[in-house]
């Protein structure tokens, strides 16, 4: 099986400005394409900004919204998956959201972020009931976290438990917690033998610095990629044979003792 060319794009856009976002993605999708990149992921609340504060509800759509349109129409332009974040409107509630849109345009999966940050998130949404979301492409299996989700290592491992061959986790990750990427990204993505793209926004925005430092780990511990504290696209390979070798080498799954941990739920 082929190796899936993954582009990490860290940006912050243009907070508030979903025409500019959308055309900053459309940019970065022909660069990700001309790279020979199959998939590309975009940062936490990238449609729309993060520090957007009352403008979250006004720039809240469904999951099939406006956004989600245009989106595949550089996901089908440019012939690649597109993950990116954005806030959902479900209803009266809104949610800190995630979603996968394959190149044929096709919505794939869609996530809603279930442990919520500091204040500013959890005035705005609500958290999300379902921890493991998947889809498979090119013959991976895709699995959706987003920021503060992969700090709560059960998450990670739910994931492991199901499957998941590489975790796409769009970042808000600010100062002075940079720390998260530098180390426990790799961390996670070697106790559950999976690679995990973390991909951040970057620079000032509102009360917030984002650091950078997006990466793509894999199943052993080595940073395939790592982008710096600005704006940047940066491309790893995630290996499906390599992966089944690591999976090989280092039985954690297989040698876990589930009946020992009850008491951590």
């Amino acid at each position: 099986m082929p190796s899936l060319r993954t582009a990490l794009l860290q940006s912050s856009g243009r907070p508030g400005a979903v025409a500019e976002n959308l055309k900053a993605l459309d940019e970065a999708a022909a660069r990700a394409a001309d790279a020979g990149a199959r998939l590309l992921v975009a940062p936490e609340l990238f449609l729309t900004g993060y520090a957007i504060g009352d403008a979250v509800p006004e720039l809240a759509e469904p999951a099939d919204g406006p956004g989600s349109a245009a989106i595949a129409e550089i996901a089908v332009r440019h012939g690649l998956a597109v993950l990116y974040g954005y806030p959902e409107r479900g209803g009266e509630r809104i949610f800190n959201a995630s979603q996968l849109i394959g190149a044929d345009g096709v919505r794939l999966a869609n996530y809603r972020k279930t442990h919520l940050f500091g204040c500013f998130e959890q005035e705005w949404f609500t958290p999300g009931e379902q921890t493991v979301v998947q889809a498979d492409l090119d013959g991976i299996r895709i699995g959706l976290l987003i920021c503060y989700d992969v700090e709560f290592p059960e998450n990670v491992r739910a994931h492991a438990l199901a499957g998941t061959d590489l975790l796409l986790v769009p970042t808000a990750q600010m100062h002075p917690f940079q720390f998260v990427a530098e180390s426990v990204v790799p961390v996670r993505a070697f106790e559950n033998q999976m690679y995990v793209a973390y991909v951040n926004r970057t620079g000032p925005e509102g009360e917030f610095e984002f650091v950078g430092l997006s990466c793509l780990a894999g199943p052993d511990g080595v940073v395939r990629t790592r982008a710096g504290r600005g704006e940047e696209l940066v491309i790893g390979e995630v290996d499906p044979e390599f992966l089944a070798a690591s999976r090989a080498a280092n039985p954690y799954l297989a040698d876990r003792r589930p009946g020992l941990y009850g008491s951590l739920a």
